[in-house]
């Protein structure tokens, strides 16, 4: 019998742990819709301070807390938390740091402004995510990355992990919301997310005045195919797209209980794997 194909889902919000948001509702139900097809799924997202631990019921996965990694120079413990979303079958797993994620909002402070360790919390979450899988010993067929947050996870993917058995051929799909796309990041976040296996050309992008623009644009240079998730795309975005030369999945109402979208989404991720029998 032919073994499911597999796929991670990196989501920066997910319902019920954050308000409702196009992004938190497609985390939550895109994932149950592709398990119910027939795949299987894993889910992750950032555990912001916001989330109520008791309220829903997070726990720590010991087997798969305990690594540090290096971010910016300094030791950061991973810690990693698990939730069951009991109507869906679904475990999301949860990756979490008290220096970056134990702050009470998710991009900004009390006053609307970007927290000027973004770029590292994407950085650490995107390393998080990978390690952990590695650890599950759970072999993905596709990535599906949501939001600006999960937009590292190409890079290091295709740079970092490439050859380990886990990731070797793994495809990456980017979902690409207009979202934070004129928000500037730290002026070295180049620096900031050097790792062995990737290239300083491999960044160049961040080089000057580093933009959730350019970070979407970096994504996308390590994508294997892009679906646009918002009905506009910022016309610099959608040159760079047009440019790309990678399969794009044009822009889909997200209908819910209906879920057309999934369906679709499903069909391109079949698609970007070579798999015409689902």
């Amino acid at each position: 019998m032919k073994e499911p194909k597999r796929v991670l889902f990196v989501n920066s919000e997910i319902t019920p742990y954050l308000p409702e948001s196009q992004i938190s509702i497609v985390g939550r139900y895109l994932p149950q819709g592709i398990q119910e097809s027939g795949k299987e799924i894993r889910t992750f997202m950032p555990r912001y301070g916001c989330i109520n631990e008791r309220r829903n019921q997070l726990h720590e996965v010991i087997r798969l807390s305990g690594m540090n990694m290096v971010i910016n120079d300094i030791d950061r413990p991973l810690v990693i938390k698990v939730a069951s979303i009991s109507s869906a079958r679904m475990q999301v797993y949860f990756i979490d740091n008290d220096d970056y994620f134990h702050r009470k909002f998710v991009y900004e402070d009390a006053d609307g402004h970007f927290f000027d360790d973004n770029d590292e919390r994407a950085f650490f979450f995107a390393r998080g995510i990978l390690e952990t899988v590695k650890k599950l010993r759970w072999k993905p067929d596709i990535i599906h990355c949501h939001g600006w947050i999960s937009h590292l996870v190409p890079l290091l993917l295709k740079r970092c992990y490439k050859n380990d058995p886990i990731f070797s051929d793994t495809k990456v799909i980017l979902s690409l919301y207009n979202e934070y796309m004129e928000q500037p990041f730290a002026t070295d976040m180049k620096a900031k997310i050097s790792l062995a296996g990737i290239k300083a050309k491999d960044t160049d992008i961040l080089k000057e005045n580093p933009t959730g623009m350019k970070l979407a644009q970096l994504a996308v240079q390590f994508s294997d195919g892009v679906i646009k998730a918002s009905k506009e795309i910022a016309p610099q975005m959608e040159e760079f797209l047009a440019n790309s030369g990678l399969p794009i999945l044009e822009y889909i109402e997200i209908d819910h209980p209906a879920g057309t979208y999934i369906t679709a989404y499903n069909k391109f991720y079949d698609s970007i794997i070579g798999d015409d029998e689902n």
